[in-house]
């Protein structure tokens, strides 16, 4: 298998000699295959940018409409150089993809950021058979073992019936986290009007014109709020902003809920186990699935996944790639 000429790991990241391309680099390049909008993945300034059409709309929301030289939306199966590459669907949020590398026979899959877990705002996780499959480790330890999110949803609807007459304000990324939570809970019957803090108001209108139902939103500026929930990207809760609500029950929908003491280190009262990304069921599931003959790691607990890899007998590498973890309002 040939597959160190074909995808090289760089200061810049992951770079393809044959197709003189970078997928989601970490610093302005001249091509660039993005995965999906998170801020630690889609940056500004590269050259050429190829995407899906919703990952570019979401990357221009969010920096500006001359965020790269130029911009080409993502067909199912293109030719870039000596190589073929192809998108298709991570699960992670909205227009997310995993980027399929093929060179000859080999044929390598860099997943980005992906779960198994239905998530009713994009399409799911797509299972691409590989030679070589690129994962991300963010909860690449047996502790992370997330639970259903529809009894998360429960959990926090239980909390509303109980304290009335607090509101409930929950952080939740503004990509992705946001609207699976609102989703999540119209799911679960809830069509009360929900609070959205401004800074998710742009990425939430575009959800709803890409057709994922979020109900009645209102915005959470107004001295008196029409409404019992909240939700703000987790970065409001340091501000100013949260001292207009009286009492509130403060909560976070994150996988790293998991962990008890980081929900306490964040002052966090209804901690809400909700993630967009692969818990160890989950990722272990993948890579059994997927029977890759070999496995990069990146970003995350590397050495868990390596470890499980050696056990499995499966060939596994660390990447060792810095730069991809949270976004800053995260």
């Amino acid at each position: 298998m040939r597959a160190d000429p074909i995808l090289l790991p760089t200061e810049a990241g992951l770079y393809c000699p044959e197709g003189d391309f970078h997928i989601d680099p970490l610093r302005p390049v001249a091509r660039a295959l993005i995965t999906h909008g998170h801020s630690d993945h889609a940056r500004p300034g590269h050259g050429a940018v190829l995407a899906t059409q919703q990952t570019l709309d979401i990357m221009r929301l969010r920096m500006g409409p001359d965020f790269a030289g130029s911009t080409q939306v993502a067909a199912d199966e293109m030719r870039l150089g000596d190589v073929s590459v192809g998108f298709h669907p991570a699960g992670h949020v909205l227009g997310s993809s995993q980027i399929a590398v093929t060179s000859g026979d080999c044929r390598i899959v860099v997943s980005g950021d992906y779960t198994r877990q239905p998530n009713p705002t994009c399409a799911p996780f797509e299972a691409v058979a590989c030679d070589i499959f690129v994962t991300e480790a963010t909860f690449g330890l047996p502790v992370f073992r997330f639970p259903d999110p529809a009894t998360q949803v429960e959990k926090l609807l239980a909390s509303m019936a109980e304290f009335p007459d607090r509101p409930h304000l929950i952080g939740a990324y503004a990509l992705g986290k946001a609207q699976h939570v609102i989703a999540l809970l119209r799911a679960a019957g809830y069509d009360a009007p929900i609070a959205i803090h401004g800074a998710l108001k742009t990425l939430c209108d575009y959800y709803v014109q890409q057709g994922v139902d979020l109900g009645a939103l209102v915005p959470a500026t107004a001295d008196e709020v029409p409404a019992q929930l909240v939700i703000a990207p987790p970065s409001a809760f340091a501000s100013l902003w949260v001292q207009r609500f009286r009492d509130p029950v403060l909560g976070f929908a994150s996988g790293w809920m998991t962990v008890r003491a980081r929900a306490r280190q964040r002052g966090v009262e209804l901690p809400l186990v909700i993630s967009d990304h692969v818990d160890w069921p989950m990722l272990t599931g993948t890579l059994t699935e997927l029977a890759p003959s070999e496995v990069w790691v990146t970003h995350g607990t590397e050495d868990g996944v390596i470890r499980w890899c050696e056990l499995a007998q499966i060939p596994a590498r660390p990447l060792r790639l810095v730069g991809y973890e949270d976004e800053a309002e995260e």
